[in-house]
């Protein structure tokens, strides 16, 4: 049964595109240091704003820096980001919204708070917490994670909502259960699928958001590299060096279109209701 779900999982073609998209990225952020000999953030004012070349595979911004190299390192960031406000969100996410489904006196404050939180899009609490907090990477990390987490909470707490009152956990509380023995055995288990989704469309948004928070100024500061920072930086070269801007934003398109393709496929493959539909 798990060789036959794993050729079933590798056989989607969603899936299997945003594999060879986020390894792609992954082997270019890990091995940033031996695929270039430049320095991100060392200057070269000799040699700004040169097109792509074979000594500057991607060309150079108007400092001199080695765009090629700063792209690198930028992917890095994104990665890192994303990864810890997934990570982040998870905690306080799954253990609020289980918190809210299955005890229910908990329920009407934890999410009346929830949903005062939610009113507000979550870039513009992002951006908010950014501008109070500062800029730099750990800054933009909490901020991303405490805009996300509401959603992930009610996900979870709609799942805990579903579960908990179905046969199995009845039984289990009926021989003498105790309330964290089916809450780890049986809910969390059973709502692995959706967090799982969501998990991955978050760590798209976190990539993009990111970057429109670098974009704007209150991200990850200058001169560390990052791909919204390195758009930002490139509107003023538009005309005369394209390379600048098209370079980085193909980059954010890509990893975003890959987590978007995972959740997607992962959607389709753990839904049993959506792969009956596939396999018709």
């Amino acid at each position: 049964m798990f060789f036959k779900n794993k050729l079933r999982i590798l056989k989607n073609p969603y899936i299997i595109s945003a594999l060879i998209i986020l390894l792609i990225m992954l082997f270019l952020a890990i091995f940033a240091p031996f695929l270039t000999e430049y320095n991100p953030v060392s200057t070269d004012a000799r040699n700004r704003l040169q097109p792509p070349s074979s000594e500057h595979f991607l060309g150079t911004d108007e400092f001199g820096r080695d765009v090629f190299t700063r792209m690198l390192y930028g992917i890095r960031a994104s990665l890192q980001v994303g990864f810890s406000v997934v990570i982040l969100t998870l905690l306080f996410g799954v253990f609020i919204g289980v918190l809210a489904g299955f005890y229910p006196k908990f329920d009407r404050i934890i999410m009346r708070v929830l949903d005062g939180m939610m009113a507000f899009p979550g870039i513009i609490i992002a951006i908010s917490l950014a501008a109070i907090w500062g800029g730099g990477k750990l800054n933009i990390i909490l901020a991303l994670s405490f805009a996300y987490f509401p959603k992930m909470a009610r996900i979870v707490r709609g799942s805990v909502f579903s579960i908990k009152d179905l046969e199995y956990v009845e039984s289990a509380r009926a021989v003498g259960a105790g309330d964290f023995y089916i809450i780890v055995k049986y809910i969390l288990r059973n709502t692995s699928s959706p967090i799982l989704v969501q998990a991955t469309f978050n760590f798209a948004l976190a990539i993009l958001d990111e970057a429109a928070l670098s974009f704007l100024g209150v991200g990850i500061m200058p001169p560390t590299p990052s791909l919204g920072g390195m758009i930002n930086d490139a509107r003023s070269f538009m005309t005369v060096a394209p390379w600048l801007m098209i370079f980085p934003g193909m980059m954010i398109v890509f990893s975003v279109l890959a987590f978007n393709l995972l959740g997607d496929g992962l959607r389709d493959f753990l839904d049993p209701h959506l792969r009956g539909n596939i396999n018709n």
